[in-house]
């Protein structure tokens, strides 16, 4: 299964058609999400059952993971549904939250069959619509609030809310804890990283800056015993947490909102203990925890791209070079000495040509994309035959 092909939701149907629900219940459906990094907006995994045919990107997984909670909520909550009913019943749900521009969400809604359409708005969703060169260099590419999808979605199903004041609502709790346990200390540059990209992921919230609740503990109150409850339980643990440590002061502070949501003192001990050991596996993968220099995160961000991209497109590659001799002889010549001016000008040009004729490296081609040979060029080397690299070594 391919998350970034056109296709990949009916093949996502298709191998979950003849297996037994695979999750007893919503919590254990959460439970393997938070330990994809899905609740807490890291996706740094998948559900073990989804065989992808190579490593996927955060946005990747994080379009699986999104899905994987919507269908799931479906099934747990309407067994008797098909698959056909679930991406319906999907698309009725964003069609009914009028997201994102309304000229783009009808277009969406009006071009081709019910799963193709859901793909779109799932990439909206994680995406943001940010445009691809942006959130191709951006650190934090996926939308952190995913998780209200899901719960918003369960709540159109058991239809018990006004469903835009319900994300609404959601959004801004997580959006208030967040801002709650900034005012308990003077906080770290990481942790003004984290608050920035939970407010560039709003979705329903209009304001950027939301003003505190007068009653916020009365509202955490409100939803003790629902699924909101826990996810908020993630999101104030989420906040505190320094390099893996927080000291008694931060500890109280979760403590404080995880008694209003009901839960007692050893269920808010193992949700910090959850995440503890989350970010002790994964600590090099939440980019909020770095302290590498812009710059360098910038180039990584754009290299893991590109290699993405030859790997992705290897086979069509080594093709398209392997019918120029002279644009494989200036390459392998690149990784010896520097090439000249008029050399790296045929370069560009012959690769353009070659961008030209497979679509899913028109990047290249978008202004701007131009800067981003120096990186194909530095990679590209390792598709071309052994004989032109005198230094390889298997």
């Amino acid at each position: 299964m391919n998350p970034s092909a056109l296709g990949w939701i009916d093949k996502f149907g298709a191998l979950r058609a003849t297996e037994t629900l695979f999750y007893r219940d919503l919590g254990a459906l959460d439970a393997d999400l938070r330990s994809c990094g899905f609740m807490y907006g890291i996706n740094v995994g998948i559900p073990g059952f989804v065989k992808p045919s190579y490593p996927l990107s955060q946005d990747e997984k994080a379009k699986v993971n999104l899905l994987t909670g919507l269908y799931y909520s479906h099934r747990l909550i309407c067994p008797e549904d098909s698959y056909r009913d679930f991406l319906s019943s999907v698309r009725h749900f964003y069609k009914e939250l009028e997201l994102g521009q309304p000229n783009l969400l009808q277009k969406i809604l009006r071009s081709g069959k019910t799963s193709a359409q859901l793909e779109k708005i799932l990439d909206s969703r994680v995406y943001l619509g940010e445009p691809l060169l942006s959130r191709t260099f951006n650190s934090m590419i996926t939308n952190v609030l995913l998780p209200i999808d899901i719960l918003t979605y369960r709540a159109f199903l058991k239809r018990e809310v006004q469903l835009k004041q319900y994300a609404e609502e959601l959004e801004s709790l997580v959006i208030n804890i967040i801002y709650h346990s900034l005012d308990s200390q003077s906080p770290s540059d990481s942790r003004k990283k984290l608050r920035d990209a939970f407010e560039n992921s709003r979705t329903y919230l209009k304001t950027r800056h939301p003003g505190s609740f007068k009653d916020f503990k009365i509202l955490l109150e409100h939803y003790r015993g629902t699924d909101a409850a826990h996810y908020f339980l993630d999101i104030a643990s989420l906040t505190v947490l320094e390099q893996d440590r927080m000291d008694t002061r931060q500890q109280r502070y979760v403590l404080k909102q995880g008694t209003a949501l009901g839960f007692r003192k050893k269920e808010i001990a193992g949700a910090l203990r959850d995440i503890q050991a989350f970010f002790r596996l994964h600590s090099k993968e939440v980019y909020f925890l770095r302290e590498a220099v812009p710059g360098s995160q910038y180039y990584e961000s754009m290299a893991r791209m590109v290699d993405r991209l030859i790997s992705r497109n290897s086979k069509r590659l080594r093709k398209e070079l392997s019918q120029s001799k002279e644009l494989m002889l200036l390459l392998s010549k690149s990784t010896v000495r520097e090439l000249s001016a008029e050399e790296k000008k045929k370069v560009q040009k012959q690769l353009l040509d070659i961008f030209k004729s497979i679509p899913s490296l028109a990047i290249f081609l978008l202004p701007g994309g131009v800067v981003l040979l120096p990186i194909f060029i530095s990679l590209i080397p390792k598709l071309l035959p052994s004989s032109f690299d005198e230094n390889r070594v298997d």
